[in-house]
């Protein structure tokens, strides 16, 4: 495995100036063009190492890529799964422009996530050059609209990685590296009241207040939280009213809903579409439901956890797992049975923050794990 740490670190600065690059192409989510300029770039640096490319389009949003490597057929891949789109807005490169300062490289979109890309690349390319070829067949899939979660991918993705012996998930890790185990399923609901509308100074008694039947809604959505146990119910959008002097007839509140759990990804749904109206005369209709499914420690996540630690002490680093909050495409393989191992990529903070960065130092070690994950899988 030392073989493969020292070929990460020959071959940092080439994978440096394809960071550099990717991260000078900038790639909101919403901007299709751009995403694809990217995902053009990416495609060829793998089609180099002899990759083969498939573009799958996706509606009014970028292309995602498919690149599989090896005999397709011949026996299950492994998937390395990560993501094209950005959060941050065209131009924001030319405010924040990529730069390394000693171990620390920044700009838009460097963590989260196209260092996890340039893993990718380094790792497939090290096992080329140490090895002769890659174990066994690899496919690597990146999508085009992971940070706004489109309901195509959530189709797309367990699809493509059905039979997978494994998906690794270059996405962040928490801070120091700490691979993420777990990671809480994310659900959205739109809550939406209807009242009655009426002179607010005239006969005011006349009409139903759909603001004032959301308050009640988000009260109790706001009861539906256990936050000791890792649950979280947030009014995050409210909508209402026409003009300041007329009872609201019609009132919206958008809840993102966090879990641990299957069985609390059930109850909280249960609850939320058994919610019912306060005010007399008013009418309430919910929309949505859980848009990704928990990550949970699985009996193949926990194997691949365990994996994972051994190769780290082969190359005489510790590693530890934690849950986070947030959601990734990972929760949609591992909801499907897949055994996900996710916060794969290299060490650093600030993912969607100003300050986003990564240490340079940490991308030929986190190379190294997943490149032996793919050694140990074969």
């Amino acid at each position: 495995m030392n073989d493969l740490l020292t070929e990460t670190e020959r071959l940092l600065p080439e994978c440096m100036g394809l960071l550099e690059h990717w991260v000078r192409l900038e790639s909101p989510s919403f901007d299709a063009d751009r995403v694809n300029r990217l995902g053009d770039a990416v495609a060829e640096a793998f089609a180099r190492l002899g990759g083969s490319v498939e573009r799958l389009p996706e509606a009014d949003r970028g292309r995602h890529l498919l690149i599989r490597f090896g005999k397709q057929g011949a026996e299950a891949p492994v998937m390395l799964l990560g993501h094209l789109d950005t959060v941050w807005p065209a131009g924001e490169i030319d405010r924040r422009p990529f730069t390394v300062d000693g171990d620390i490289a920044s700009g838009p979109g460097v963590f989260d996530m196209k260092a996890g890309i340039a893993m990718m690349w380094l790792a497939l390319r090290s096992l080329l050059s140490v090895r002769g070829s890659i174990p066994l067949p690899v496919a690597i899939l990146l999508t085009s609209n992971e940070e706004v979660g489109s309901p195509n991918v959530r189709e797309l993705v367990p699809r493509l990685a059905a039979g997978a012996r494994a998906v690794l998930v270059l996405e962040p890790p928490l801070p120091d590296g700490v691979l993420k185990t777990a990671r809480n399923g994310m659900g959205r609901f739109v809550i939406r009241a209807h009242g009655r509308s009426a002179h607010s100074g005239v006969n005011p008694a006349d009409g139903v207040n759909a603001v004032e039947e959301t308050a009640h809604q988000i009260l109790r959505l706001r009861e539906l939280g256990d936050p000791a146990n890792g649950t979280t119910v947030t009014a995050t959008m409210v909508e209402g009213g026409t003009r300041p002097n007329v009872v609201p007839a019609e009132c919206f509140v958008q809840a993102d809903c966090r879990v641990p759990s299957s069985a609390e990804a059930e109850r909280v749904t249960r609850a939320i579409r058994s919610l019912a109206p306060v005010l007399p005369g008013s009418r309430i209709e919910v929309e949505g439901g859980f848009r990704r499914p928990p990550l949970e420690p699985t009996p193949g996540n926990v194997r691949l956890f365990e994996m994972a630690r051994k190769v780290g002490k082969e190359i005489g680093r510790e590693i530890a797992g934690g849950r986070t909050g947030g959601a990734s495409d990972g929760n949609l393989t591992s909801g499907a049975g897949i055994a996900t191992l996710d916060g794969l990529g290299p060490v650093g903070l600030g993912a969607h923050q100003e300050d986003e960065h990564i240490r340079v130092s940490s991308l030929p070690w986190r190379t190294t794990l997943v490149a032996g994950l793919i050694e140990k899988l074969a």
